[in-house]
C-alpha cells in the first residue's frame, strides 16, 4: 500500500489523478484505520491530508466559518466564535467517539463515511452546511445534504475529496441545537439524532427553521414539513407536537439490535421537540 501526503490541494488532486487503484482520503483516520485493520477495505493506497495547512485552520468568511475539512472535533470546541455562533454544530462533532477520538475525528470525515447515524450530518444539514470539493475538473461547493447517497456511498466525483466545510453566517436571535439518543451514556452510535436550527424575531416568534434527522434513513434527511411547523410561532405547544408529527411522519427506520422501527419513529418525534427548545432557548440569549 503506498502512502501519500500531500501539502497542498493542488499536489493532493495531482496525486489522485495519477492513482490507477483505490486511494482513501485520510482525514482523521478514526473509520479508515479501522476499516482496514479490520479486514473491511483494502485500498492501494491512502493520502493523508492533515499535511496541508490551509485545511487545518477555522477561518472567517462573509461573517460565517470555513472549517478545514482536516480540523478535529477538539478544535473546533476550542474557537469560542464558533461555538457561540453554531453550538448544536459543535457539540454534534464532540459526540464523536472517546476524547482520544476527538483530537483526530473531523466533520468532513464523519460526512464522506457517509454513515446514516452520523453525529455531526443532521446539524450541518439543518445549517445549511455547504461542503467544498476539489478535484481535477477545479472546485465546486455542494450542499452538505446532497453528499451521502446511501450508506458508505457519497456523490463525489472520481478524484474529488473535501476541502472544507462553509457554515454561514447567522443573523441575531438564531441558533442550533443536536439532540442523539444512544443506549449507552457515551461512545455509542446515535439510534435517532436530530438537528434543529432556528431564527427568532425580537418578539419571539420564529421566522426561519430547518431540521434534520439522522439515524431514520439510509441517508440524513431534511424535513421541511417539521421547519414550517416552527416558522410563524412561537414554538408553543400545539407548534411543537406539529414539529414531532412531521418528524415522526418523515421517518423510514429499519428494526434491528438498537432499535425498532416504531421506537426509532417515536423518538424522532421526542428529540425534535427537546432540540427545538433548546435552540430556542440558546437564540433568545444571542443578540
Amino acid at each position: 500500500m503506498q502512502y501519500l501526503a500531500p501539502t497542498s490541494v493542488e499536489d493532493a488532486v495531482q496525486m489522485l489523478a495519477t492513482q490507477t487503484g483505490e486511494c482513501r482520503i485520510l482525514a482523521g483516520g478514526t473509520d479508515l484505520l479501522v476499516r482496514m485493520r479490520s479486514g473491511f477495505s483494502e485500498p492501494d493506497a491512502v493520502m493523508d491530508i492533515k499535511r496541508i495547512d490551509d485545511l487545518r485552520r477555522i477561518t472567517r468568511e462573509d461573517g460565517g466559518f470555513r472549517i478545514g475539512a482536516a480540523v478535529s472535533g477538539a478544535e473546533m470546541a476550542e474557537d469560542s466564535d464558533l461555538v457561540a455562533a453554531w453550538p448544536g454544530v459543535v457539540e454534534a462533532a464532540g459526540l464523536i467517539g472517546s476524547t482520544q477520538i476527538q483530537g483526530r475525528a473531523t466533520m468532513a470525515g464523519n460526512l464522506c463515511n457517509a454513515s446514516p447515524a452520523a453525529d455531526s450530518v443532521p446539524a450541518m444539514v439543518a445549517a445549511k452546511a455547504i461542503a467544498r470539493l476539489a478535484g481535477p475538473d477545479g472546485v465546486r461547493d455542494v450542499p452538505v445534504a446532497d453528499v451521502p447517497t446511501s450508506p458508505g456511498k457519497t456523490s463525489l466525483r472520481a478524484g474529488e475529496f473535501v476541502t472544507s466545510i462553509f457554515l454561514p453566517a447567522r443573523p441575531a436571535h438564531a441558533s442550533d441545537a443536536y439532540l442523539r439518543f444512544i443506549p449507552r451514556t457515551e461512545m455509542d452510535i446515535a439510534v435517532v439524532g436530530c438537528g434543529v436550527s432556528l431564527t427568532l424575531d425580537v418578539h419571539g416568534t420564529c421566522t426561519d427553521a430547518s431540521v434534520a434527522l439522522g439515524a431514520v434513513a439510509p441517508t440524513v434527511i431534511e424535513v421541511p414539513e417539521a421547519a414550517q411547523a416552527l416558522i410563524g410561532t412561537s414554538l408553543d405547544d400545539a407548534a411543537l407536537e406539529a414539529l414531532a408529527k412531521a418528524c415522526s411522519g418523515a421517518a423510514s427506520p429499519i428494526s434491528d439490535k438498537r432499535g425498532t422501527v416504531e421506537f426509532r419513529t417515536h423518538v424522532a418525534g421526542v428529540l425534535a421537540k427537546r432540540a427545538a427548545l433548546i435552540a430556542k432557548t440558546r437564540a433568545g440569549d444571542r443578540t
